[in-house]
């Protein structure tokens, strides 16, 4: 029951073995290293609403600034809800530091209603033979990456599974992480 409680309020390392702790229904959508965008639309057999919740400069909190090994205090932070017919399946907080979206990467600013891994897994990328770091939790009121989601969606669950992975987009890192809705499985 420890090892469950430790899950409930801290970030695990996918490849840790703790995926086994999440829910079956949401393994896959955890664990999966592709395109969330694609996969979502090769599932509803449709393309994806982009509701942007906030794209803004803004401070992180202590356990997003760790995977920046730099005192990076501010970074553009974008938020957005992933939706099908109107109907929220996604929440995705991505943290862009300034060094990320400079010179070739500047497309990163220009997002608009576009979603992030349009650019993140676009064919003409150099794609890193390194595995990017994917951590999951459940998250809950205790949560800083819940109550941030809260603010700007006051229909989460009390409870949601996510995943956050550090990409690197041209060597510069992106955080990126992911508030699954329980209306993705019923699609």
């Amino acid at each position: 029951m420890a090892h469950r409680r430790r899950l409930r309020s801290s970030w695990n390392r996918v490849d840790s073995g703790e995926l086994h702790q999440a829910p079956r229904k949401w393994q896959s959508w955890l664990s999966d290293t592709g395109s969330l965008t694609q996969k979502i639309e090769s599932v509803i057999g449709q393309k994806l609403e982009v509701v942007v919740l906030r794209d803004c400069r803004q401070n992180l909190n202590s356990d997003e600034s760790r995977y920046f090994h730099l005192k990076i205090q501010r970074c553009r932070v974008r938020e957005v809800l992933l939706c099908a017919n109107n109907i929220p399946l996604v929440m995705a907080r991505s943290i862009i530091p300034s060094s990320s979206s400079s010179g070739s990467n500047h497309q990163v600013l220009r997002l608009g209603c576009k979603p992030l891994g349009a650019v993140l897994f676009a064919k003409s990328r150099t794609h890193s033979k390194a595995k990017p770091m994917r951590e999951i939790a459940r998250l809950d009121q205790r949560s800083a990456l819940w109550k941030t989601c809260l603010q700007r969606y006051e229909s989460l669950p009390s409870v949601a599974w996510g995943r956050r992975t550090l990409y690197h987009l041209k060597g510069k890192p992106l955080l990126v992480s992911e508030i699954f809705f329980s209306s993705l499985l019923s699609c």
